[in-house]
């Protein structure tokens, strides 16, 4: 059962703004299995989430928003948003922008409106802004106005291109460049003139926005002093989760969706109980939660959309609140649909994927999937900067044979395999990465959709 959180002491009215509809739909968890309809319990305006205050927490930091690159969602920077409450900042000063990459959902009217927003919820003049990849060129546009600009105290320009300049309409804005010679993403970036220029050598695409040394060079930047935690560490209870249910590539809200939550067995991912620890349904924007979860736990979050085919996500244990529990669902339309186009969904075969949320594979890495070695170098090598790997029956003949899924090599970031193990809800596949081992079962693809290994 979920457990509803405390409430603190001496709450003001602004508090009492985030903590109560926390509480209250905590409360109305407990002992929800079975469907039991749960909207999000914080507060809500056009563009943001407004994510509930934590007991301790200093309102006076400069609000931080960050924006995702290609093909990416808010997601990208959820370790760090963990980083930034560790060190102080309240949950309320963190906001993602997301947007369609594959679209015109980068355009600085929308960001500009979402800033806006930003400004209006927490009260505060001006915003510090983050922008990875593609984003980086969104934020780059976003500050050549004049009047955008000044709603911008500092920014942060992470593995994103080369620029003449800091940026700014007359390169006004402060502004930090963290790069990576190792980056065989965006290439050709090694310093911009009058910036704060950092060079994490030996990082990723992924990891010049998601590592300790990434945030240490962020928070020096923003505050002016070392950062007292660097690392993802673990909290005292209680850990809270939620976060969104959306399209993967466009980040189109899956309103409507169904999100069950599961504790599973960590050997083999089977569920402990046939009804949901808790269910939700996502609202238009796709927000679903919180929950609060135990540590040292694993869970199985389901996400059912109004329409397409249903998602199977397997986590590692959380050991802080996580507020960026991304679920993507299928799109079912549009160019994100060609995506997922090769995808087969057979009724005697899994469709599995391996998602490595904060890094690329790399040479060196151990990686498996039912003990079949995925250490070679069409996986590992640092040019793919592989994150997500696709295994089905890509020839349709009930064996695995690890033929590449060619529209997978037409993207970044992407790989897929022929992977036909036979599919039986009662045995599991088993994922292992560098140690690390997620097992979920070996559902059949039709009609129980396609199941992800999540490792943080």
């Amino acid at each position: 059962m979920s457990t509803p959180l405390a409430l603190p002491p001496q709450l003001s009215t602004r508090r009492l703004l985030f903590v109560a509809p926390l509480l209250a739909s905590l409360i109305g968890l407990s002992g929800c299995g079975g469907g039991a309809d749960t909207d999000p319990g914080w507060q809500e305006r056009e563009t943001t989430l407004l994510p509930p205050w934590a007991e301790g927490c200093d309102n006076d930091h400069v609000p931080v928003v960050m924006v995702h690159g290609f093909l990416a969602s808010g997601d990208t920077y959820a370790t760090h948003i963990m980083r930034f409450t560790a060190n102080g900042y309240c949950q309320d000063r963190l906001f993602v922008y997301d947007w369609n990459s594959l679209g015109s959902g980068g355009g600085p009217e929308l960001l500009d409106a979402f800033v806006d927003e930003v400004l209006s919820v927490t009260g505060a003049t001006q915003v510090d802004l983050l922008g990875h990849s593609a984003g980086g060129g969104v934020g780059y546009t976003y500050l050549s106005d004049a009047t955008r600009a000044a709603k911008v105290r500092r920014y942060v320009h992470l593995a994103s291109g080369a620029e003449d300049g800091p940026a700014g309409p007359t390169a006004n804005v402060p502004t930090l460049n963290l790069y990576s010679a190792n980056d065989r993403v965006v290439m050709g970036n090694s310093g911009i003139p009058g910036a704060t220029n950092v060079d994490l050598v030996d990082a990723d695409h992924y990891e010049v926005a998601t590592t300790d040394d990434s945030f240490a060079a962020i928070w020096m930047f923003l505050t002016g002093s070392e950062a007292e935690v660097t690392g993802v560490v673990p909290q005292e209870e209680p850990i809270v989760v939620a976060g969104r249910a959306a399209t993967l590539g466009e980040n189109t809200p899956a309103a409507g969706a169904t999100v069950d939550v599961y504790e599973v067995e960590p050997d083999s991912g089977q569920r402990r109980r046939a009804r949901p620890l808790a269910s939700f349904v996502a609202n238009e924007r796709g927000y679903w939660g919180p929950l609060q979860v135990q540590p040292e736990t694993r869970y199985e979050f389901h996400v059912t959309p109004v329409e397409g085919r249903s998602i199977h996500y397997f986590r590692e244990p959380f050991v802080r609140t996580n507020t960026k529990v991304y679920l993507r669902t299928l799109p079912t339309t549009g160019l994100a649909r060609l995506l997922v186009s090769a995808l087969s969904f057979d009724e005697d075969q899994p469709t599995s994927v391996i998602f490595i949320a904060n890094r690329g594979l790399q040479p060196g890495d151990a990686l498996s999937l039912d003990e079949v070695d995925l250490s070679g170098d069409e996986y590992t090598n640092r040019d793919n900067t592989t994150i997500a790997l696709f295994f089905f029956d890509d020839n349709g003949n009930d064996q695995t044979d690890l033929t590449p899924v060619a529209l997978f090599e037409t993207f970044p970031f992407l790989a897929g395999a022929d992977f036909a193990p036979g599919a039986d809800a009662a045995q599991s596949t088993v994922a292992e990465f560098n140690g690390r081992r997620l097992a979920m079962p070996r559902r059949p693809a039709e009609p129980d959709g396609v199941s992800i290994a999540v490792f943080d």
